[in-house]
């Protein structure tokens, strides 16, 4: 589980910072997405979500349910889907190269938890990212940041990679840059086909990483693949 992040009001950040992404990688939003503060959010979501026990023919009097509906929009809104709001997007921060870095930098096994957008279950897998250091490096935590900021969102894995990438080849201000999913996802595991054996895997490669087989395939060997 992510660490306790403080609510923040809708007015904060009125403009999604997706604008920098091309239009189909930006997530679906619409134009009134951020008029409701979060606990107005949450408020509205647990009506919802009452309802919908309800007509589950559940009985929200019994101690265990009655406080489910408020549990399951403030998970929605600060946990699950907290990568929708802007406010929650990390500040990365670069600083010089003084070592002189400039040789392939890894952060593999990254842990994600996303949403798939099509069935609302649980996407569970890991990130591996590298990019080639310019004059300038990145504090490592802020790449998983990153991983977990455009995780946190409703999702489909193919686009959740390419966001990652893109995201990292502007803030790194370089298009070296690969980024790795493997994700298995609970639509196919606990519904549908039923599989619990099969994972997908999803890759984004620019610059060097794109043009040099070479570099690519040292990447895969040092993540294990």
């Amino acid at each position: 589980m992510d660490n306790a992040v403080p609510a923040v009001a809708a007015t904060d950040h009125p403009v999604p910072n997706d604008a920098h992404l091309p239009a189909d990688l930006r997530t679906p939003l619409r134009p009134d997405a951020f008029t409701l503060s979060e606990e107005e959010k949450i408020a509205s979501i647990s009506d919802h979500f009452r309802e919908i026990m309800t007509l589950l023919g559940l009985d929200l009097n019994d101690d265990s349910l009655k406080g489910t509906p408020r549990r399951v929009a403030k998970m929605y809104v600060h946990e699950w889907f907290r990568g929708l709001n802007p406010a929650y997007q990390p500040d990365v921060k670069l600083f010089d190269n003084r070592y002189q870095y400039h040789q392939m930098l890894v952060e593999r096994d990254i842990t994600l938890f996303s949403c798939c957008e099509h069935h609302f279950v649980p996407i569970i897998g890991k990130a591996h990212v590298a990019y080639l250091p310019g004059e300038h490096v990145v504090g490592l935590s802020k790449l998983n940041r990153v991983v977990q900021y455009y995780a946190r969102r409703p999702q489909v894995q193919e686009r959740l990679t390419r966001q990652i990438a893109e995201e990292l080849k502007n803030t790194l201000h370089t298009n070296d840059v690969a980024v790795l999913i493997e994700a298995d996802h609970l639509c196919v595991m606990s519904r549908g086909v039923n599989d619990t054996s099969s994972s997908t895997l999803t890759a984004e490669y620019g610059g060097a990483f794109d043009r040099d087989q070479a570099l690519r395939t040292e990447f895969l060997r040092l993540i294990g693949k």
